[in-house]
């Protein structure tokens, strides 16, 4: 499955460095991290993106019992390195169904998470509920770490959205309903750091959701 960079924000087209400007460009939002063709997921794809990154990958560790790992995209070229990484898992919702989870790291205002989310971005400050409890806790690394619950987003998926290591975590989950699974603090695990067990990781079809997550 080959492709061509698209632009993190919108999924448009974007011009390579030249003459005229030495970053990424889109027609719409300028400077841009270019988002990399995502290819089907697999040890090696995955791979692929954990060297690259400078920023975490994120994953449940262990997966959530009968999930398998269904998709990984990243953000940024070879001379600026991963700014933004999505990892796509898929399994068993926890109120029967099947459910997606994508996780997001990104730098501030690479804007990655906001289009899955379905929301305006770049970043989740202005739609984050900062000034209620958060709406979840997960383990990042082996810290605790909250996320609020995402205002706007479309009806048919849930956003949760935090700090960790300093840069945006984002959680959306497909259907919203599935969003139960933030509540029974996952563990993730920032796959940098993972030793040689990624190599038995249970890899499933490529998830559709990590290609176009649906309308806004």
């Amino acid at each position: 499955m080959r492709g061509e960079p698209s632009c993190p924000k919108c999924g448009g087209r974007v011009r390579a460095p030249g003459l005229f400007a030495d970053s990424w460009q889109c027609g719409v939002h300028g400077a841009v991290h270019p988002l990399q063709p995502v290819v089907p997921p697999s040890v090696e794809a995955l791979a692929v993106v954990v060297n690259r990154a400078r920023v975490p990958v994120w994953m449940p560790w262990p997966l959530p019992v009968g999930w398998l790992f269904t998709g990984v995209a990243c953000a940024g070229d070879d001379r600026s390195g991963g700014r933004a990484t999505a990892v796509a898992c898929s399994g068993p919702g926890p109120l029967g169904g099947p459910g997606e989870l994508l996780l997001v790291a990104e730098e501030l205002g690479v804007g990655l998470g906001a289009r899955y989310a379905g929301i305006d971005g770049p970043d989740p400050g202005p739609h984050m509920c900062v000034d209620r409890p958060p709406a979840a806790k997960v383990h990042a690394a082996g810290r605790p770490t909250p996320l609020w619950h995402v205002e706007g987003a479309p009806h048919d998926r849930a956003v949760f959205a935090g700090e960790a290591r300093g840069l945006w975590l984002w959680a959306v989950v497909w259907p919203e309903r599935s969003g139960l699974l933030m509540y029974d603090e996952l563990v993730l695990t920032d796959l940098r750091d993972a030793g040689a067990e990624v190599d038995l990781l249970p890899c499933g079809a490529l998830s559709p959701r990590i290609l176009s997550p649906g309308p806004r």
